[in-house]
């Protein structure tokens, strides 16, 4: 009987030892919040979908390290919901979850504290939840931390992933309290990504810093690129001004009234085909693309192929003007003389056929279809041109 007792207590012992992964509740979000605030602890939600590859591999590979479950079960309320089903799609909503596996540290008011995305390590998914674990978040939401002014480099940056798309008047305000914070310390890439992603116009207080920190910043982009940035800054809301809501048409005279005084003719004739390359294939008015491409596109070689060649696929699905098909043809050439795979070669043999060389159409179409299936592709594209060439 002794025996029997104390296999039965080190079955018992070894079941808790050997707990396979983070305790997940297996309740409602709601039952969840409400325990989160009765115990005062946060939430940590493991949000994921059921098709992601670094989602299984977080549950397989870090969810059941020892150090990992020690930590989050001591420190949260842990749950786990499908974004894509039941509650699940509800909480995407709510939290502006877009990418998988998503990581939520939420309070028990069901305000969002901390947000992380991605498959990572286990240092780094223990020092996620370490930050997210401060004491100051136990008494107040971000918004109030924030309102008091707290600075902290770190807190600031969540501040600005977190509230970037559901309040972007705050986040904009905290990327200024960041980077007044950063003052002289190297910048990263994704620290010039967030200055250029709240910065719209000379009169934000990040302008500034857009300015003071140029040596910083071109060291990780080019001066064109820079200078591109700064012209878009200075004529932003002369772009956006210049765009007839009815029609859906820019006015062009509006524009370089407006823009030249700002950054003189070069620069507003640059800057106004490049807006309208990118808008004018969003509302499908191809007539004023093809024309905005030929002004912008007219020196190629300053242009990157994958770009031209994005122009060279347009054109071929939507210009039928010949003069017009043969730029196309060079932009997509030169696509192709740096390298070649299906889908370029695919492009090339469309524009010949379409300005009447029936026989590089036959030798493209011919190289891109064989290029696909020596890549695993889809070749029927190429197969169904090559039909219509005979």
């Amino acid at each position: 009987m002794k025996r029997t007792l104390t296999l039965l207590f080190l079955l018992i012992y070894l079941a808790s030892f050997s707990q396979e992964t983070i305790n997940f509740q297996d309740t409602s979000f709601k039952e969840i919040l409400a325990k989160a605030k009765k115990e005062k602890k946060l939430v940590f939600m493991d949000a994921y979908a059921s098709w992601c590859g670094p989602c299984k591999l977080m549950e397989k590979n870090i969810f059941t390290l020892p150090a990992v479950k020690e930590y989050y079960n001591a420190n949260f309320i842990n749950a786990r919901f499908d974004m894509e089903k039941g509650e699940g799609r509800d909480i995407a909503l709510k939290y502006g979850v877009r990418s998988y596996p998503s990581f939520l540290f939420i309070n028990g008011d069901g305000e969002l504290v901390m947000q992380n995305f991605g498959y990572m390590g286990e240092q780094h998914f223990l020092a996620i939840a370490k930050e997210a674990n401060n004491p100051k978040f136990a008494n107040n939401s971000s918004k109030e931390l924030f309102e008091q002014g707290e600075s902290d480099p770190n807190f600031l940056l969540n501040m600005m992933k977190i509230y970037a798309q559901s309040d972007y008047e705050l986040a904009k305000k905290a990327s200024e309290r960041y980077f007044k914070v950063k003052n002289e310390d190297e910048l990263t890439r994704d620290d010039i990504g967030m200055l250029l992603y709240f910065l719209k116009s000379t009169s934000d207080p990040n302008y500034q810093i857009f300015k003071d920190r140029k040596d910083a910043i071109t060291k990780i982009m080019s001066e064109d690129i820079y200078k591109q940035f700064d012209v878009n800054i200075k004529i932003s809301k002369v772009m956006e001004n210049s765009l007839d809501q009815n029609t859906g048409v820019i006015n062009d005279d509006y524009f370089f009234k407006n823009a030249i005084p700002l950054v003189g003719k070069t620069e507003a004739e640059i800057a106004l085909n490049r807006m309208k390359v990118i808008y004018y294939p969003n509302v499908r008015n191809f007539e004023e693309y093809e024309k905005a491409a030929l002004a912008y596109y007219k020196d190629a070689d300053n242009f990157d192929t994958e770009e031209l060649l994005k122009a060279a696929w347009l054109f071929s699905e939507h210009v039928d003007t010949k003069t017009s098909l043969k730029k196309a043809e060079e932009w997509a050439e030169k696509a192709v003389m740096k390298s070649e795979s299906s889908e370029n070669t695919y492009i090339l043999a469309k524009i010949y056929a379409k300005t009447g060389n029936k026989s590089n159409a036959k030798m493209y179409a011919e190289m891109s279809k064989n290029l696909a299936i020596q890549n695993g592709k889809d070749s029927s594209a190429a197969e169904q041109l090559l039909q219509s060439l005979k």
